[in-house]
């Protein structure tokens, strides 16, 4: 059984985070391991409270599952704070952690700010450059590059931008735009979209988080990176139509298997 690492923050409420993380590793049949950088107090309501951290717990975390495990594949959700990128992006120069799917989280789905405002930079210089893949959505995208997106054109502007910071390809997720779900992908090789028909649901809380998830995972079970991208999207579809309708807000999804 391959091995995988999430870092990010606990959803107390189950549905993104690690708790989504976890969930979809063992999906696709892969162990999960975590290093948790924050906790949050949140339903499908919205973040009642954030307690970030002490960056050098979230280094002893990644330090204990690398001493251990052999890690295929890492995905990083939220992040929180500079200090916190900082460690990761050195645990990652010191240990072999496998491709790392990059998911820069700086608000949640209700509104609420999970990314300090000086740690956006740190993000953007230290951290981007050492992603196999990121995975932003058009806001993240957007406040990465200082650009304004509002059509699939855009979405491929601002992946060729992301680019130039370092990662080796990039992921621009659509979910904000109407239409068709498309997503654009752009690495050293070009620019594709994938589409695909958009499910009216409010059950979309955690798509973000278990789309990068599922690329890990499936980049431990060793599939090619655009392989993995494409086998991810069906998979968050699926999870959306299988969503238990649960909570009084944005609900948590089902799995995709």
């Amino acid at each position: 059984m391959q091995t995988a690492l999430t870092i990010a923050g606990s959803d107390s409420g189950g549905g993104a985070g690690i708790q989504a993380d976890l969930r979809t590793f063992q999906a696709h049949g892969v162990f999960g391991t975590s290093a948790i950088t924050a906790v949050t107090a949140q339903n499908t309501l919205g973040v009642r409270a954030v307690l970030v951290l002490d960056p050098s717990m979230v280094e002893a975390q990644i330090d204990a599952v690398a001493a251990d495990f052999s890690v295929a594949a890492t995905k990083i959700g939220m992040l929180a704070s500079a200090g916190i990128i900082r460690v990761v992006a050195a645990a990652l120069g010191r240990h072999h952690l496998g491709p790392i799917v990059l998911d820069p989280v700086m608000v949640a789905k209700g509104g609420d700010s999970l990314l300090a405002s000086d740690a956006v930079a740190a993000l953007r210089d230290v951290l981007l450059p050492r992603a196999t893949l990121l995975t932003p959505n058009i806001p993240e995208a957007e406040a990465l590059t200082g650009l304004r997106i509002a059509t699939v054109a855009d979405m491929r502007a601002a992946a060729a931008q992301l680019l130039t910071f370092g990662a080796q390809a990039v992921v621009v997720k659509g979910g904000h735009l109407d239409g068709p779900a498309v997503d654009v992908y752009a690495d050293g090789f070009g620019i594709e979209e994938f589409s695909a028909a958009r499910i009216a649901s409010p059950h979309t809380h955690g798509t973000g988080c278990t789309f990068s998830s599922a690329v890990a995972a499936r980049l431990a079970l060793g599939d090619p990176l655009k392989t993995a991208v494409r086998g991810a999207k069906a998979y968050v579809l699926r999870a959306i139509a299988n969503a238990p309708k649960l909570g009084h807000g944005h609900g948590p999804l089902g799995l995709g298997c």
